[in-house]
């Protein structure tokens, strides 16, 4: 018996040894194991939630204007713990960690009292994590597995060694997920309740903290009654802990679920405000006004809803505060079913119509002219290319001999393209560039004259933006999209006298009398400078307006380029921009425009043919210091300079012989551009002199061959003599 006893001691030695060897070994492969796979953790929990997560843009107040939940963070609603209700707070640890302040990461009672239940239940029911191992699990996805919840244990105890509980349930309550993609208890207010989380009641603050455990299964947006269950479950617990005091009151109250407002749709204007964006923080505060915003959306689609029957599937409004520089309003419209309804209407480059004439006049007066300067409305023809093009005002009338102001405020096309002669188009797209109209990349000689008609391309954008410079008396800005957007291109492009004359001519409802009658959608309550477009075939029409301190512009047309149905700019958009301007006004004290106040006012004669008496017909303009001298009430000697020139045939023309007609009786007629104070023409050919007349006209017999036409023009009582410039011409 003792050998048999010391043998059996000797096994179990063994046996003990061998199993504290193995036991050994596992717990060093288990903790190298463990090692292996833990996972780092940030130092900073704060960090995780602004790394490449796409910037949040705020309108002007701080209301948010995009939104996304595709982030893995959410990093656009966090609120500080201190700012969370201690309800709130305690609910949660209640229900998720009641012993939150006491563990180091993990709870082991709470993991013992799990797998007892799971035991019991034979599935598992249970899972014990803390908050510390459910911030870990948010940070580090894994499969849920038992060798994961390991990890997670001590990678919690890891994290709580280096962060305050504090932070920890800050951290967990901004980022814990819930339905639709919905990260933390301000985003689920936001999307249950419609709220923001301190107006919560105690019942609505407790069924955030039970939605947690099956944010899809108890979605109050599908039932309010699945999680009454849990919910009373967690009432009583809070109530034996004190949190809650009348839990019947509680019990009694009512979950009423209400769906939160749309954001507004301000896609266009946000993808503008990321692309020049030059560094992207967590959350951008932009100009746009929210309530501006909304007001002009639904004037811009109630306008299109009426027109659609006139061929208008697409609309664009911007409004500037010109003082600030800032946009407060980007609209996009098109009706339904509408073909290229993606594309920014405030950023695609349209013809412009006539909108571009009053910088075609304000060039021409800082060049010598004045708003009393006699302008010749009458038929014209001009070359374009290697041919002839007959320009026509837009009611195909003639007004004869009228001032500058009248021609603008009627924007007639013959003395728009006259100012376009006298500036150049060279100089005239040069202003137009300092305006910030930088859409006309063509040659020059691509555009000519017609340019002051519109025969480019510009955005919306770019053209409100210079007319905000005329609106600050001349001097150009950028236009602002976010708050702390510097400022940057300031340069003066007009003097203060001259964009105050075209303010007030755009602003004179007398001075468009003429083709738009007095009063009317253009005639606004409190003094607006407004100017009309609509553009060959009724493809595109345009409105621009600016008070003392607002810009408005609106473009209405089709993208696929198809004509509207004889809309123009006073007859389409120009509504919109009416009761823009009201609401506008409605919100701020109103003033008249700016006029400089060295402008002097004087009576001038208007007569297309004034006579050497008191009796012509006058009225009162505004002029210069340096112009007052020539103002005459008798005559009007402000009337441009006769500059004589070859109207046809035109440079580079290309002529073609008729071969029907024989050749001894063809002729090409050669014509001045203007025929006062012409006493006689003496026309060279090749710099020969070929024929004289009295009338400013000479028909040419044809001549095959390449040519240059001139002619010296006597005018004049001394008889003065003029040359006009040479132009070239081809006979086959």
């Amino acid at each position: 018996m003792p050998k048999t006893n010391s043998v059996t001691k000797r096994v179990l030695k063994k046996t003990l040894l061998i199993s504290s060897l193995i036991i050994v070994c596992s717990a060093v492969v288990v903790a190298g194991l463990t090692l292996r796979d833990m996972k780092a953790l940030p130092e900073n929990l704060a960090q995780l939630t602004h790394a490449s997560v796409k910037a949040q843009l705020l309108d002007r107040t701080g209301r948010p204007l995009t939104i996304t939940y595709q982030n893995q963070w959410n990093a656009h609603r966090l609120i500080p713990l201190h700012r969370i209700p201690s309800f709130l707070q305690e609910a949660f640890i209640l229900a998720e960690d009641k012993r939150f302040y006491e563990h180091s990461g993990i709870d082991w009672l709470a993991r013992l009292n799990a797998l007892w239940q799971n035991i019991a239940a034979l599935e598992g029911v249970r899972g014990a994590s803390t908050l510390s191992e459910q911030v870990v699990r948010m940070i580090h996805k894994r499969p849920r597995t038992f060798w994961a919840r390991w990890l997670e244990g001590w990678e919690a105890r890891q994290l709580e060694a280096n962060t305050d509980k504090a932070t920890i349930l800050e951290f967990y309550l901004n980022q814990v997920p819930y339905a639709a993609q919905r990260r933390g208890v301000q985003q689920a207010a936001s999307y249950y309740f419609d709220r923001d989380v301190s107006t919560l009641n105690e019942k609505e603050m407790l069924s955030l903290a039970v939605l947690v455990r099956a944010p899809s299964h108890f979605d109050l947006n599908k039932s309010t009654t699945r999680l009454e269950g849990r919910l009373t479950i967690l009432l009583e617990r809070a109530a034996k802990a004190g949190l809650v005091g009348d839990i019947e009151r509680v019990k009694a109250s009512n979950l009423v679920v209400n769906k939160p407002k749309a954001l507004l749709n301000v896609s266009h204007f946000a993808s503008h405000v990321y692309a020049n964006a030059k560094r992207q923080p967590h959350q951008i505060k932009t100009t746009l006004d929210s309530s501006y915003q909304g007001v002009a959306q639904k004037l811009l689609d109630q306008r299109l809803a009426t027109l659609t029957t006139r061929q208008v599937a697409n609309a664009g409004m911007i409004v500037v505060d010109h003082q600030s520089d800032e946009v407060l309003v980007w609209a996009v419209g098109a009706s339904q079913n509408s073909k290229g309804s993606d594309y920014d209407t405030i950023l695609v480059k349209r013809q412009p119509g006539s909108t571009l004439k009053p910088f075609v006049y304000a060039s021409a007066m800082e060049k010598g002219w004045t708003a009393a300067t006699m302008i010749d409305d009458s038929p014209l023809k001009e070359g374009v290319g290697q041919g002839v093009h007959a320009y026509r005002n837009y009611s195909n009338s003639y007004y004869g001999e009228l001032p500058l102001r009248n021609a603008l405020g009627n924007s007639l096309n013959i003395p728009a393209i006259k100012a376009a002669q006298f500036v150049g188009v060279e100089p005239l797209i040069t202003t137009l560039n300092k305006l910030g109209i930088k859409d006309l990349d063509l040659a020059s000689t691509d555009y000519g004259n017609g340019i002051a008609l519109g025969n480019g391309e510009v955005s919306l954008h770019s053209l409100v933006g210079a007319y905000a410079a005329l609106a600050r008396q001349g001097l150009y800005r950028p236009l602002k999209t976010t708050l702390t957007q510097a400022e940057t291109g300031r340069q003066r492009v007009f003097t203060s006298q001259v964009s105050s004359i075209i303010s007030n001519i755009l602003s004179d409802s007398s001075a468009r009398a003429l083709e738009f009658g007095h009063g009317g959608t253009l005639h606004l309550p409190v003094q607006t400078a407004v100017k009309t477009g609509t553009s060959n075939d009724y493809r595109d029409a345009w409105v621009v307006g600016y008070n003392h301190r607002y810009v408005v512009g609106v473009w209405m047309g089709n993208l696929d380029n198809e004509s509207m149905d004889q809309v123009t700019g006073a007859s389409g958009p120009a509504l919109v921009l009416r009761s823009m301007f009201a609401e506008l006004n409605r919100h701020s004290d109103t003033q008249p425009l700016a006029l400089n106040r060295t402008l002097v006012q004087r009576d001038v004669c208007i007569d297309s043919e004034p006579v050497a008496s008191t009796k012509c017909t006058t009225r009162s303009e505004w002029f210069r210091p340096d112009k007052v001298a020539t103002a005459n009430p008798k005559k009007n000697t402000l009337a441009p300079k006769k500059r004589y020139r070859l109207a046809h045939p035109i440079d580079q023309m290309l002529v073609a012989r008729d071969p029907r007609i024989p050749n001894n009786l063809e002729a090409l007629e050669f014509k001045l551009n203007q025929n006062q104070g012409v006493q006689k023409v003496e026309w060279y050919l090749n710099d020969k002199k070929i024929a004289s007349t009295k009338a400013p006209t000479y028909h040419w017999p044809l001549k095959a061959g390449q040519h240059r036409v001139k002619a010296k023009v006597f005018s004049g009582l001394n008889g003065e003599a003029t040359m006009t410039q040479s132009v070239s011409m081809s006979v086959k």
